[in-house]
């Protein structure tokens, strides 16, 4: 077998290169977040793809109703 190249390089110190800015899949923006990196979608691009579900504590009312007879 021949000699392969290591996926990752590493330089006479030790240390990895540097690496590329990460860009945003959807918009192009660089990534600065350890999340955002992960995922690959900056916040507002990720907002806009997976909005919060919405809040169903705001949709509760009270409801009118009679006395339990007895009570």
């Amino acid at each position: 077998m021949g000699e392969e190249p290591l996926a990752i390089a590493i330089d006479s110190t030790g240390q990895r290169p540097a690496r590329g800015p990460v860009r945003c899949r959807l918009c192009g923006r660089p990534l600065t977040g350890a999340a955002s990196r992960r995922t690959g979608l900056g916040p507002a691009c990720d907002a806009k793809l997976h909005p919060p579900g919405p809040d169903i504590r705001t949709r509760r009312h009270e409801v009118e109703q009679d006395t339990l007879p007895g009570v």
